[in-house]
C-alpha cells in the first residue's frame, strides 16, 4: 500500500508541477524585469528596514487586522519551522545534497512567485460583517475569475483548493516532527512531548489572528537569530570543508548521489523532485497560504505587501534553508541514515557538542509552535470565506474549530509511533497535500498575471520611478471599497 501511495506522490511531485511552478515563476521574472535580481536591494529597503528605521506600523492608511510585520511574522512563522528543520534534512537524506540546488532554484521562483500571490491576496479581498479584511487565493479565485472575468466554474477550482489546504488539517507533521526533536534531545517519550505541544498550541490561538500577529512578531525575530547564529557558527569553524560541501552539491545536482554510508543513493530527478518538493512546502511559495495571512495586513498599496512575501522566500529558503542544509552536510552526517528533525540534531550535535541537542531543539520546538499557529489562522480565513453568508454558523464552526484544532496532529503521532511510521514516511503525507493546492493556485495566478502586471506597473511607476500614474493604467482597487 505505502509503494503506491508513495508513486503517487511521485507522480504529483513530477513533471506537470515542476514544469508549472518553473515555467510560471521564470515568466513572472522575466516580465517583471527580474525584479528579485535587480531590486533585491529595494524589497529589503521596503520591509526590513523600514521596520527596523519607523517601527511596527501600518503603510500609509491602509486598513486590516494586523500590521505589515506582523502579517509576515506570522507568515514566516508558518512557514519558517518544521520544513526547514525536518523537511529539508529529509531532502538531504532522500535525495542527498544536491537537493540543495534545486531548494535554490525553487526559492529565486518562488521569490516572484510569493510576491505575485500575496499581492493578487491583498488586491481582491474584502471585509466580513465587522469590518474586518480577509483574502487569500479562494477570494481571488471568486472575485477574479468570477467576477472580473465571468467564469462560473470559479468554484470547482476553490473547492479542490480549499480542499487541498484543508487536507493538511488532517495530515499534518508539525506536532510529529517537534515531538520527535524533543523526544530525541530530552528523552522524554515522544507523547509526551505531543501532549506539551498542542497545549501550547492552545494557549497561542485562544486570542485569534490579532493576538497570533502579535505573538509572531515578538517570537520569529527571536528563534530566527538564534537558529541561524548557531548555525553559522558550525560553518565557520568547518569553514575549510565548505569548498567540498558546495561541490557535492553542485555535483549531485545533475549527475544524482551515490550510495555513502547509510545514504541508499539517489537518481537526478529524484534530486529535483524532492529538492523543489521542500522548497514549496518549506517556503510556501505557489502553495497559497500565505496570502491569507498577508489580505489581513495594514497596507496602502498590495504590491507593498507583496514585497514582503519576496522577503519571507528569501529569509525562509535562501537563508535558514541553506543553513540546515550547509551544516548537515559539512558535519558529514548527511549520509548516516538518520532523516528528519533526528537529522538535523545529530548535525548539531556534531558541530557543537551533545548539549546543543536541547537547544536546538527548543529552537525547534518555537519554530513548531509558531507554524502550527500560522497555518491556523490560514484554515481560519478558508472557514470565513466558506460561511461568510451564514454569520451565526460561522462563529459556532470557528469555536468548535479553535477547541478541535490541535487534535489531527496529535493523532499522527499516535498513529506513527504506534505502527513505528519512519520520518521518510510521515513526510511523503505532507508532499501530497502540497502538490494539489499547488497546483490550482499557480494555474490560477497565471490566469490572473495580467491583474499583478498591472498592479506591479502601477507601484513601479509611483514608488520606484516616482511618476504620475497615466489616467489610462489606473487600476480599480476592490480593498478599498466599502
Amino acid at each position: 500500500m505505502l509503494a503506491y501511495f508513495e508513486a503517487l506522490v511521485n507522480f504529483l511531485w513530477g513533471l506537470p508541477i515542476i514544469v508549472i511552478i518553473l515555467g510560471t515563476g521564470f515568466y513572472f521574472t522575466f516580465k517583471t524585469g527580474f525584479f528579485q535580481v535587480f531590486h533585491l536591494k529595494h524589497i529589503f529597503s521596503e520591509t526590513i528596514y523600514k521596520i527596523i528605521k519607523k517601527g511596527n506600523k501600518a503603510e500609509g492608511d491602509g486598513k486590516g487586522l494586523i500590521t505589515p510585520f506582523e502579517a509576515v511574522a506570522t507568515a514566516i512563522g508558518g512557514s519558517v519551522g518544521v520544513g526547514n528543520i525536518g523537511g529539508v534534512a529529509t531532502a538531504m537524506a532522500v535525495g542527498g545534497p544536491g537537493s540543495l540546488f534545486w531548494l535554490w532554484i525553487a526559492a529565486f521562483v518562488g521569490m516572484i512567485l510569493k510576491m505575485a500571490e500575496v499581492s493578487l491576496g491583498v488586491y481582491y479581498r474584502e471585509k466580513d460583517e465587522k469590518g474586518d479584511p480577509y483574502g487569500g487565493p479562494t477570494y481571488y479565485m471568486e472575485k477574479g475569475l468570477g467576477e472580473e472575468k465571468g467564469h462560473k466554474w470559479w468554484l470547482i477550482p476553490a473547492a479542490i483548493f480549499g480542499g487541498g489546504i484543508f487536507s493538511t488539517f488532517f495530515i499534518t507533521v508539525q506536532n510529529y516532527t517537534v515531538s520527535e526533536a524533543v523526544s530525541a534531545a530530552f528523552g522524554i517519550k515522544i507523547i509526551y512531548a505531543s501532549i506539551i505541544y498542542i497545549v501550547c498550541n492552545y494557549i497561542l490561538i485562544i486570542g485569534g489572528i490579532k493576538s497570533l500577529g502579535k505573538l509572531a512578531g515578538k517570537i520569529v525575530p527571536f528563534m530566527c537569530v538564534f537558529y541561524v547564529g548557531a548555525a553559522l557558527y558550525i560553518i565557520a569553524i568547518n569553514i575549510g570543508n565548505l569548498p567540498a560541501t558546495l561541490g557535492l552539491v553542485f555535483k549531485g545536482a545533475f549527475t544524482g548521489t551515490a550510495a555513502a554510508g547509510g545514504f541508499a543513493g539517489a537518481a537526478f530527478s529524484q534530486v529535483m523532485r524532492i529538492g523543489m518538493a521542500r522548497s514549496v512546502f518549506s517556503n510556501e511559495a505557489g502553495w497559497g497560504s500565505s496570502p491569507m495571512i498577508h489580505a489581513s495586513a495594514q497596507t496602502d498599496h498590495p504590491i507593498k505587501q507583496g514585497l514582503w512575501g519576496a522577503f519571507e522566500v528569501f529569509i525562509d529558503t535562501i537563508v535558514v534553508c541553506t543553513l540546515t542544509c550547509l551544516v548537515i552536510i559539512i558535519t558529514g552526517v548527511w549520509s548516516s541514515g538518520a532523516t528528519g528533525a533526528t537529522l538535523t540534531l545529530n548535525a548539531f550535535a556534531t558541530g557543537m557538542g551533545s548539549a546543543s541537542k536541547i537547544f536546538i531543539a527548543t529552537g525547534i520546538f518555537l519554530f513548531g509552535v509558531t507554524t502550527s499557529s500560522g497555518w491556523y489562522a490560514y484554515y481560519e480565513i478558508i472557514l470565513r470565506h466558506l460561511m461568510k453568508s451564514s454569520p451565526k454558523l460561522k462563529d459556532g464552526i470557528l469555536k468548535f474549530y479553535k477547541i478541535f484544532y490541535p487534535v489531527p496532529g496529535f493523532v499522527m503521532v499516535v498513529m506513527a509511533t504506534t505502527i513505528g511510521m519512519p520520518g521518510s514516511t510521515v513526510w511523503l503525507f505532507a508532499d501530497f497535500t502540497t502538490a494539489v493546492p499547488t497546483f490550482i493556485n499557480i494555474a490560477v495566478m497565471l490566469s490572473l498575471s495580467g491583474t499583478f502586471f498591472k498592479l506591479f506597473k502601477d507601484y513601479k511607476t509611483k514608488y520606484i520611478l516616482k511618476e504620475e500614474v497615466k489616467p489610462e493604467d489606473k487600476i480599480k482597487v476592490f480593498y478599498e471599497e466599502d
